[in-house]
């Protein structure tokens, strides 16, 4: 009896942890509600806005050193991830705040652009002799990168109220996600030609 209690509040617990985790996948888009963190406040006393997207991109791997000697595809092993416990929207009306939420769709986007190009570079550079932390200087320099993407972008877009912008800016974001097509968490990209 105290097993299968036991069962139901571990499946019980693991099932509402993963709800609150979204993987990136093309279909998925956000909406308000999937802003839940306890700090999310739509009201007319702020006088100020502000947005986390919960957006992160997420590298890790385990296996053999036999294992890492002959992968090269590392695709499966990066992921981007939307938290809704961790992500963030405060608005002094609704309005203001359906905008955040497209910026929060473009930082989601961005972030897997940028886990496409960490998967691409990975793929590009991993030698058979490359050290288990060959990824750490490409990573450290994309993660750069993607930030200061995403600050020109904020800042340009006013955090995403200047909508016309905002919606040039995140379709390069598409298009350049759609130019890394063999990149995806779940693609095999093609063997380089000899």
């Amino acid at each position: 009896m105290k097993l299968a209690i036991f069962l139901f509040f571990a499946i019980t617990l693991s099932t509402g942890f993963s709800q609150t985790i979204e993987d990136w996948t093309p279909e998925f888009q956000l909406q308000l509600s999937d802003f839940q963190s306890p700090q999310t406040e739509i009201s007319p006393d702020l006088t100020s806005y502000s947005i986390y997207s919960g957006s992160n991109m997420d590298f890790t791997f385990q296996m053999s050193s036999f294992e890492f000697l002959f992968t090269k595809n590392f695709n499966s092993k990066v992921k981007t991830t939307f938290n809704r416990s961790a992500a963030v929207i405060t608005a002094p009306d609704s309005t203001t705040a359906l905008q955040l939420v497209k910026f929060g769709q473009y930082s989601f986007d961005l972030t897997e652009l940028y886990s496409r190009k960490f998967r691409q570079r990975m793929y590009e550079e991993k030698g058979t002799f490359s050290n288990a932390n060959f990824f750490k200087p490409i990573f450290d320099n994309l993660q750069e990168e993607m930030n200061a993407e995403s600050a020109r972008v904020l800042k340009a877009t006013d955090l995403g109220r200047e909508a016309e912008l905002l919606d040039l800016e995140h379709q390069k974001v598409k298009n350049e996600i759609g130019e890394l097509s063999n990149f995806c968490f779940d693609c095999k990209p093609p063997k380089k030609k000899r």
